[in-house]
């Protein structure tokens, strides 16, 4: 198995939340589209996955914005976010498997945590609406920290919210953003197939893909790893 260096200590799951515990990025897109489209921008899901999804909004908005202010950036992307809560709400559903990998990590007392780049409003109501808020030991947002995706402090961060260290860990990701970061924090990385392909998500850097979290291989990191 690629990950055997994980098997018999796991310490802690980590996941990003958009693209990876729901498909979330549709009504991302839909979001982007709405609000940037006065800026002249137009996005299809495969530019997205390339050019938007995994990154910080202070990224999107110095690429995508660089004539506007600081401030006035800032407000756009509030207004995406905005506009995006509006259209996720009891909207969203999980990724398949995802209840099922979530029950097995609490029957084994394994903890799980939630990293990711978007706004703290947003992650909370994605959790929300899958009804796993309680499942998560911590929520680590990249906007709150001095570094966001791709740079690994939220992965690191992450680390220490479960008491774990990078060779004890598996992270899930869809981004190349995700990915980078994960793998730059020392955790092996399941790439979730939402937006991009096997080929595209190993070359990113993650160890295996899967498109559910039921699928064999998950699932025996878990029921092998648990803590002994």
């Amino acid at each position: 198995m690629l990950m055997r260096g994980v098997l018999n200590k796991l310490q802690a799951l980590l996941f990003d939340i958009d693209g990876t515990l729901a498909d979330t990025d549709a009504l991302h897109l839909q979001a982007f589209n709405a609000v940037f489209a006065p800026f002249g921008h137009a996005f299809d899901r495969a530019r997205a996955a390339r050019e938007l999804l995994g990154r910080s909004n202070a990224s999107i908005g110095a690429e995508f914005l660089p004539d506007e202010r600081p401030e006035r950036r800032a407000a756009i992307m509030a207004q995406k976010e905005e506009v995006f809560r509006g259209l996720a709400a009891g909207a969203v559903q999980p990724l398949p498997g995802l209840m099922t990998l979530l029950d097995h990590a609490a029957a084994a007392s394994i903890p799980v945590v939630a990293v990711t780049n978007a706004p703290r409003a947003n992650a909370e109501l994605i959790l929300r609406g899958l009804g796993i808020t309680d499942r998560f030991r911590a929520v680590i947002i990249g906007d709150e920290l001095p570094h966001g995706k791709p740079h690994p402090l939220p992965y690191l961060e992450g680390l220490r919210a479960a008491d774990a260290t990078p060779d004890c860990a598996v992270a899930f990701e869809d981004s190349r953003a995700g990915i980078a970061a994960a793998t730059a924090a020392g955790i092996t990385t399941i790439g979730m197939r939402t937006n991009l392909g096997h080929d595209e998500l190993i070359a990113a850097g993650a160890a295996i893909s899967a498109a559910a979290f039921d699928e064999a291989e998950v699932l025996a990191l878990v029921k092998a790893g648990a803590p002994r």
